[in-house]
């Protein structure tokens, strides 16, 4: 991608109200399809950050999932606030924003955080992962990986 280069002919007061009028209209068309919080707040007793989100849907998430604020205090979880136009919210003290969009799609931080849970995920043992095993176990379990290759 090439920077454009800002010449004194792109500052006119017509074109920068022109600007100006695209992004109004670009939020107001993310608004309507992309959901938007009318509060956050740390609840300490769950362990829990409570989104609520303007159509009156809300969710928890544990602040142990969330890149930058799994060793956080109880203090600093609670100084949350939304942006402006509740598409975002900002831990203060730890200098931390999520998109309410992408908090809601799981996206709970980059790619190397999120792959990470999953490794962590796939490590966990249950009773029925147990009992998963044995069945297939029966069946003969996972197939032979075959060293000739096949055309």
């Amino acid at each position: 991608m090439t920077k454009k280069k800002w010449t004194m002919e792109d500052l006119t007061d017509e074109k920068i109200d022109a600007q100006i009028a695209k992004a109004k209209d670009a939020w107001i068309q993310a608004s309507l399809v992309e959901p938007r919080a009318k509060s956050v707040v740390y609840n300490q007793s769950e362990d829990k950050i409570v989104i609520t989100l303007t159509n009156g849907d809300y969710f928890g998430l544990s602040p142990k999932l969330i890149e930058g604020l799994g060793e956080a205090s109880p203090k600093e979880l609670e100084n949350v606030h939304l942006s402006g136009g509740g598409d975002s919210v900002h831990w203060e003290d730890l200098d931390v924003d999520y998109s309410i969009p992408g908090l809601v799609s799981g996206i709970l931080g980059t790619k190397t955080w999120m792959a990470e849970l999953g490794r962590k995920g796939g490590k966990k043992t249950s009773l029925t992962k147990a009992v998963a095993a044995r069945e297939n176990g029966k069946k003969g379990g996972r197939p032979r990986k075959s060293s000739a290759s096949t055309p």
